[in-house]
């Protein structure tokens, strides 16, 4: 029996994201590990942006448009992660093997995904009181810094200190686009990036894929007209507004 086999029985599948890694590192293409992962196009685009942006360092090195519709290929760093995961996951087949299946399915009602479309790993630096609320400086790998504005009990519920890790979780609707000479107004946050992809979902909006220096990629919306009104284009610079009371903390249990 397979170990993949083995674990659907038991009603838990590898994620998306691990099967996506592993599928990358055999095909070398992102439409062909898409395939076998059972993942659109698109949606492997996006898993490999996440991936990327929760990690300290880049997992997929990708180029557009190369043969099979992208090709990829994981760094260093994400063989050395995929590689600890399957022996991971080999050790949960182990202990799946004699769970109980209704105990199972109440651990999985425990694991939550979010919908925003913007996830990057950072860590707390500093945390100053501000009436009811908290303002966290956050710094993400790179150096780079964000703040984001929380209750005073959220800071508590989450046990969010000085060197706390955590994931910095923003809409891409929330993300405004600026020309670099043109920043966002004192008091939002900045992060500045080259665009490298332009995806219109409709007529009246485009999804704008922005790398970060630091290797993190960010999912903003725009409009044609706006992106005109700005002349920008793909590998242009540009830099991104957002309100602190725009980015949501999480951290793992």
């Amino acid at each position: 029996m397979s170990l993949l086999t083995s674990l659907a029985q038991h009603g838990v599948r590898r994620p998306q994201r691990m099967a996506l890694l592993a599928q990358i590192a055999e095909q070398g293409s992102i439409t062909r590990a898409a395939k076998a992962a059972g993942l659109s196009y698109k949606a492997a685009w996006d898993a490999i942006d996440e991936l990327n942006n929760l990690a300290e360092t880049p997992l997929v090195e990708r180029s557009v448009g190369g043969r099979g519709g992208g090709g990829a290929r994981l760094s260093a760093e994400g063989e050395r992660l995929l590689a600890l995961y399957q022996r991971l996951e080999a050790l949960q087949a182990q202990v799946l093997a004699d769970a109980d299946n209704a105990d199972l399915q109440q651990l999985g009602r425990l694991l939550l995904r979010t919908s925003a479309r913007n996830q990057l790993s950072g860590r707390v630096l500093t945390i100053t009181a501000q009436g009811g609320n908290d303002l966290l400086q956050l710094e993400l790998p790179g150096g780079a810094q964000v703040q984001a504005q929380i209750t005073h009990p959220s800071t508590e519920k989450l046990e969010l200190m000085a060197g706390s890790p955590v994931v910095a979780l923003i809409k891409a609707g929330w993300l405004t686009l600026h020309a670099p000479h043109d920043p966002p107004a004192p008091g939002l946050n900045r992060l500045d990036g080259r665009i490298e992809q332009i995806v219109a979902d409709d007529a009246d909006r485009c999804e704008v894929r922005i790398v970060l220096a630091n290797g993190q990629t960010l999912c903003a919306q725009a409009s044609p007209t706006r992106l005109a009104e700005l002349a920008l284009g793909e590998g242009d610079a540009v830099c991104t507004g957002f309100s602190p009371e725009q980015v949501l903390l999480g951290t793992q249990l």
